[in-house]
């Protein structure tokens, strides 16, 4: 496991724990991520709510229930040695640190307004990259199945989130300073991608310029390439045909499928994105946005970029 990095001077979270994202309708919510192959459980309490796992039994997301699409909050794993520094870290942005939500670590708001919990956690995100499985067929045997025999794609575990900003360098600066997050690439002031220094896929979180705050996509690890197109045949069949996909990123070098939710974010099918070992020094870059989106794939659609937050 990775040790912690406190005594180096800066400490880093290491995962991501889970995202709260607010949804006008509990029931759409249900159908939409039960069809992209999540466990979805309704939680009981003061407000219902949903819980979602991925494959790895790890609760992923809490759904609740609001008028509008937004993000409510963004939750961090951190080791113990890092917690007081990172604490100090965050306080010394000029963000007030809040420790009144009767909860563990503690609590912030960053520059765009989103609320962030930092806590100790175990490290949900890999250690190690994640076994990329694609076997090609030998001579005389039949290298496919009949789509009747198609099993349900069912996620591994959470990859990344993006979110929109109104300040891409501002949010980089930001997350870096205060939650050690280490740039792994951007394209001018339009997107950066950022990794966590514990062991981290080239992405944990991502920003992308828009008018306003709001939430893009979660995206999902799943085996290999053919997983990618199944989930997506698999959302089409269920009524899900919006999004984009399928093809190959440049910056992660994922595969990808995304699907619009209901309420004009996303969530992405991603299979063998790049790794930044602990203690590795990723080669960042800052590409031209023509250079940067895909290798291949269709054409990127006009809903993809919108933030349907800023209009709300």
């Amino acid at each position: 496991m990775p040790e912690s990095n406190a005594h180096r001077g800066h400490a880093s979270i290491h995962s991501i724990d889970h995202f709260a994202l607010n949804v006008p309708s509990l029931d759409e919510a249900a159908r939409f991520f039960d069809s992209f192959g999540l466990r979805v459980e309704r939680e009981s309490g003061p407000s219902p709510e949903l819980a979602l796992y991925a494959a790895d039994g790890h609760r992923w997301a809490r759904i609740l229930a609001c008028d509008h699409k937004s993000l409510a909050y963004l939750a961090f794993n951190c080791y113990a040695a890092d917690l007081d520094a990172l604490r100090a870290q965050v306080a010394a942005t000029g963000c007030t640190v809040r420790d009144d939500r009767g909860s563990e670590g503690f609590w912030f708001d960053d520059p765009d307004g989103n609320l962030v919990q930092v806590k100790v956690g175990r490290k949900t995100s890999p250690s190690v990259k994640t076994p990329f499985h694609l076997d090609g067929s030998a001579a005389d045997t039949r290298g496919s199945h009949t789509r009747s025999q198609a099993l349900t794609v069912h996620p591994r575990r959470l990859s990344h989130v993006l979110l929109f900003t109104p300040d891409v360098l501002r949010a980089l600066g930001f997350y870096h300073a205060a939650l050690g997050l280490r740039l792994s690439d951007k394209s001018r002031n339009l997107i950066a991608f950022t990794h966590a220094p514990h062991g981290s896929d080239h992405h944990l979180v991502a920003f992308a310029k828009s008018e306003a705050r709001g939430w893009h996509h979660a995206a999902w690890d799943v085996d290999n390439v053919n997983m990618v197109g199944e989930g997506a045949s698999q959302m089409a069949a269920a009524g899900y045909t919006k999004g984009w996909g399928t093809g190959r990123h440049v910056l992660g070098s994922n595969y990808f499928h995304y699907i619009e939710d209901p309420w004009g974010s996303f969530c992405e099918y991603s299979a063998d994105i790049d790794f930044v070992s602990a203690g590795s020094q990723w080669p960042a870059g800052d590409y031209d946005p023509e250079d940067s989106l895909y290798l291949w794939g269709p054409a990127v659609p006009e809903n993809f970029i919108r933030n349907t937050e800023a209009t709300a």
